[in-house]
């Protein structure tokens, strides 16, 4: 077995350090990264990307700027210190190459334009503000109050909400399709400005929950979404890409 750390006389070995990672967790998600950049490289270089020794430099160069290793000799401590040796870091910078300009390709802007335009109501967004009460006479009695007043609806939530907006007067804020639990949510993004929502009940009826719809923005495509888009595509694709190979961890 190959020994990675000392501490003192005992030796901690590759087969421990794993076990370790998978009692705590940490083992999938890193195969799991681990396979998503092979599966990447592959597929870029199936795909005639092209890695230019430029390229390498420039991003080993960096490399080092980041770390303060201005001298060659500094490199070479570096990587001895790491137990690597200088093709294995240029196969590492040479890889992150790879991957960086296939997700480019897969989140170029064409792509993004073209999902957006085909998938543009799940960027709508809302704003909105609750209250969160523990009973439910309390809740029916609160959006009937608000019905009649709906400016005291902030004053209301710092006085009587349980929730952790209460100081802020109830205010969630803008957010997207998909972050509300769905039956909510289909109700909340159907609303007009101004509609007060509820009680809703939490699943085990321990609290109750109101809505002020304070705000609609139909989407737009912002640097905002063209990241998540982005983020979307390239999920689908690592997701895609998968399903093309035989994947076994040992």
């Amino acid at each position: 077995m190959t020994a990675i750390v000392r501490i003192d006389d005992e030796v901690v070995e590759v087969a421990e350090f794993i076990r370790l990672l998978k009692l705590t967790g940490q083992f999938d998600g890193l195969i799991e990264q681990l396979v998503r950049d092979k599966l990447t490289v592959h597929a870029a270089i199936k795909q005639g990307i092209r890695v230019s020794e430029e390229d390498i430099q420039e991003r080993a160069d960096q490399f080092r700027r980041v770390r303060g290793l201005h001298r060659a000799t500094d490199m070479n401590h570096y990587l001895d210190a790491l137990g690597v040796s200088l093709d294995e870091f240029e196969h590492f910078i040479t890889d992150s190459l790879y991957q960086e300009k296939m997700l480019e390709t897969v989140g170029a802007p064409a792509a993004i334009e073209e999902y957006f335009a085909l998938n543009s109501p799940r960027f709508d967004a809302i704003e909105v503000s609750h209250i969160v009460l523990d009973d439910e006479g309390k809740a029916k009695e609160m959006i009937s109050v608000l019905q009649d007043d709906p400016d005291s609806f902030a004053e209301m939530a710092r006085e009587h909400s349980i929730a952790d907006t209460r100081e802020a007067g109830g205010v969630i804020g803008k957010v997207l399709r998909g972050s509300l639990k769905p039956d909510i949510e289909a109700k909340i993004f159907n609303a007009a400005v101004g509609d007060m929502l509820g009680p809703f009940a939490s699943p085990d009826h321990s609290c109750f929950e109101i809505f002020a719809v304070t705000g609609k923005y139909p989407a737009v495509l912002d640097d905002d979404v063209s990241s998540e888009i982005r983020r979307v595509l390239r999920e689908q694709w690592l997701m895609a890409r998968a399903q093309d190979h035989v994947i076994e961890a040992r």
